[in-house]
């Protein structure tokens, strides 16, 4: 696991009407400050990636859909430098994933369907901010094939 990023299982509260999505309380011990919520809708198979945040914390979960979501971490100094993790997320595997800052990171939608990402933030958006990356570059060690085994 990339030093520093956190996976925290999330509760779902059913009924015959539905079902109830926990995702972040400020009382939880990821929540740092609010930024900003916003969604993001991923068409199958469809790429989502690479990006960085210089100073924001990112806290995703997966409403809708699943997907492959991908960090890489080429912090200098960090104990991890070099190690690319995969996490799949559904609400079938329903979790908090907590990215802090100068981690590289990406999403492609598995399945058959769209996905819908959500993501707390606790810096509103700033393009200065950020740093991209094609996902396709060849610049980070990571193929977005599906993987035969």
């Amino acid at each position: 696991m990339i030093d520093g990023v956190r996976i925290t299982p999330l509760a779902q509260f059913h009924d015959e009407r539905g079902k109830v999505m926990h995702m972040l309380r400020e009382d939880s011990p990821a929540f740092e400050r609010f930024g900003e919520i916003y969604f993001s809708s991923v068409h199958p198979g469809a790429i989502k990636a690479w990006h960085r945040h210089r100073k924001m914390t990112l806290n995703y979960a997966v409403v809708l859909g699943e997907i492959k979501f991908v960090l890489f971490d080429d912090r200098p100094g960090s104990s991890t430098n070099g190690e690319v993790q995969e996490i799949f997320i559904s609400p079938e595997n329903y979790s908090l994933v907590t990215v802090p800052p100068m981690i590289w990171n990406g999403f492609k939608a598995i399945g058959s369907g769209s996905a819908i990402v959500a993501n707390c933030s606790t810096l509103p958006h700033d393009p200065e901010e950020i740093e991209r990356l094609d996902a396709l570059s060849g610049a980070i060690p990571y193929s977005w094939e599906i993987k035969h085994k």
